[in-house]
């Protein structure tokens, strides 16, 4: 067993070097990684042919309980998590048909309008919308369309969008992680600790609500003095109408009604007993039906090369499970914390939030979940719900301290200096990085009052 757990150990840190260092795709790493581990942990080291196929966990997929949960299942510990990647690539087809009909586009342009296209007005309404949008959509596609039109809107109203671009990823980071769907880390918590979208929403939603109203006001006072435009009344009259965005009426009002189906799935399914696993597949069938014409279109646009990246990322991480490197982890962070759980929060939220400003949230949350599963088990008085709910609020915001933290970050970035106004680390981090501590200090404390 110990020549299993070293090579383990091995073959998770060059994964997570070789995906900081992105000279290899991504995809093409833990599929690598996870091949890897198959062979050389579980095949010759260990030669536990149970242990691949457990990790792998295709029997899983032919069970009822992956799809509608049942009251005596229990969560699904280790291996490929399909059921997330299940949801998370339905929701890309849906996203997907919605962009197409213009939805976001509108939206954007609707609400500008609306504050009849003021700077200041603008900046507010989209950091909310950031925010809202990120609850239910993935904030990578929320954080593309924003910052196309903020990039859009200051060209015609002449100011500089970089402040608005800024602030709008921090709130699609902030808005990802007060629900299950909102972000990849929550959806992976979720998915295995059984818990729900109203779960997600009435703890970490909570934290990340009172929190938001705090960021909002920091980013105007950092930033007010930027936010000035130099449009005159003939500028303004050649903004474009909300409508023109709309490119066909019926597939506009059918990726509306997908949308609300989607939402009404999410908000019920701890009701219901349907997984995230069938909400997703379902919801990725009806846009492709409704949207017939544009099923290779669709389906070419799904990422697919992040479905792979989670399938040989869970592999990795179900090799240092099965050979028992998690619990000994586990076991260090309980000996460290004395058993006390104010320590405990504190050590998960702060080293989540500071691995998750350099390297990628989602396998480090991935990781974790085995972790805190242990901690729960052999802690006394430890709650697995607390410690889910630290986790999931230190990767999604963590990740936005630096320009590298999170995907949303990246394409928010590189939107701006496609269009002549590239972001350095030094304007980054010098404005966002004080708003992720900001944020860390609210939720360390609600946890506190709250949980412990």
């Amino acid at each position: 067993m110990l020549t299993a757990q070293i090579f383990s150990v091995i073959i998770f840190v060059t994964m997570f070097l070789l995906i900081v260092t992105e000279k290899i795709e991504k995809h093409i790493v833990t599929l690598a990684c996870g091949g890897l581990t198959l062979v050389v942990v579980f095949g010759i080291c260990m030669r536990n042919l149970d242990a691949i196929w457990q990790t792998l966990g295709f029997g899983n997929i032919f069970t009822l309980d992956f799809w509608r949960k049942s009251a005596e299942a229990t969560e699904a510990t280790g291996g490929v998590d399909w059921a997330t990647i299940f949801f998370i690539g339905g929701m890309m087809i849906m996203v997907e048909g919605m962009a197409k009909a213009g939805f976001f586009q509108w939206l954007c342009m609707k609400l500008a309008k609306l504050v009849h296209y003021k700077v200041v007005p603008i900046f507010f309404t989209f950091m909310i919308l950031a925010a809202v949008l990120s609850m239910f959509i993935d904030s990578i596609t929320v954080i593309l369309f924003l910052a196309a039109v903020s990039v859009e809107l200051s060209q015609l109203l002449k100011f500089d969008p970089v402040p608005m671009i800024l602030a709008e990823i921090f709130c699609a980071n902030l808005g990802g992680s007060a629900t299950m769907c909102g972000d990849p880390p929550n959806i992976i918590v979720g998915s295995a600790l059984g818990y729900s979208f109203f779960d997600f929403l009435l703890n970490t939603g909570l934290l990340a609500g009172i929190s938001l109203i705090f960021i909002v006001f920091y980013f105007y006072l950092v930033f007010r003095k930027e936010l000035t435009s130099g449009a005159t009344a003939e500028d303004i009259a050649k903004i474009p109408a909300p409508e023109t965005a709309i490119s066909n009426k019926r597939d506009f009002g059918v990726s509306i009604g997908i949308f609300a189906c989607a939402v009404v799935l999410l908000v019920s399914h701890s009701v219901t007993g349907l997984t995230v696993a069938f909400i997703g597949v379902v919801i990725a069938i009806i846009t492709l039906i409704l949207n017939f014409k544009y099923i290779p279109e669709l389906l070419k646009k799904v990422d697919y090369k992040l479905l792979l990246f989670f399938v040989g990322l869970f592999i990795v991480v179900g090799g240092l499970e099965q050979t028992g490197i998690l619990e000994i982890i586990a076991n260090f962070i309980g000996d460290v914390s004395g058993g006390n759980v104010l320590v405990m929060v504190a050590i998960i939220l702060w080293v989540s939030a500071i691995a998750s400003a350099f390297v990628d949230n989602i396998p480090f949350a991935a990781t974790m979940v085995p972790i805190i599963q242990e901690l729960a088990a052999t802690v006394p008085g430890v709650e697995l719900s607390t410690l889910a709910w630290t986790l999931s609020l230190g990767t999604d915001i963590g990740g936005s301290a630096t320009p590298i933290g999170a995907s949303a970050n990246v394409v928010g970035t590189s939107v701006a200096a496609k269009n002549g106004h590239p972001i350095g680390w030094g304007r980054y981090c010098a404005k966002v990085a004080p708003a992720t501590v900001i944020v860390l200090i609210i939720c360390m404390v609600g946890l506190f009052v709250r949980y412990c």
